[in-house]
């Protein structure tokens, strides 16, 4: 893990302009036990859950799609999607979308399914 920069005021696109790989958060900010975490999506993600937190998204740029077990929703540029906790869910993005995560520090992207897509933990930009 990265250790925590220091507080400022925080550009969204340039930390875009630092990473290009896909389904990989990157921290840029904590509040309280929570981290903001920018995202490049692309494609399937796996259906996971998080049985102790809710999750939410917000999309900076593209269409998110968020598959549940009851039907989907899809996200756009400006609008902002909790997933409540212990809700099973799949994103999809058919192109790139620039996301906004917000959730407590060390939450695991996948849940608990692990596999390929699984990122390494709280990596700080």
């Amino acid at each position: 893990m990265s250790e925590r920069p220091e507080t400022g005021v925080v550009n969204l696109n340039a930390k875009f302009d630092l990473f290009h790989d896909r389904w990989q958060p990157r921290v840029i900010a904590r509040l309280n036990d929570y981290q903001f975490k920018v995202v490049r999506v692309e494609g399937d993600f796996v259906w996971h859950e998080h049985p102790d937190t809710d999750e939410a998204f917000l999309v900076l740029e593209g269409t998110l799609r968020i598959d549940l077990p009851d039907g989907s929703v899809s996200v756009g540029p400006g609008e902002l999607y909790v997933v409540p906790k212990g809700v099973r869910h799949k994103p999809f993005a058919e192109a790139e979308v620039k996301l906004l995560i917000v959730e407590p520090e060390g939450v695991v992207n996948t849940g608990g399914e692990g596999g390929a897509l699984t990122a390494e933990g709280d990596r700080w930009i």
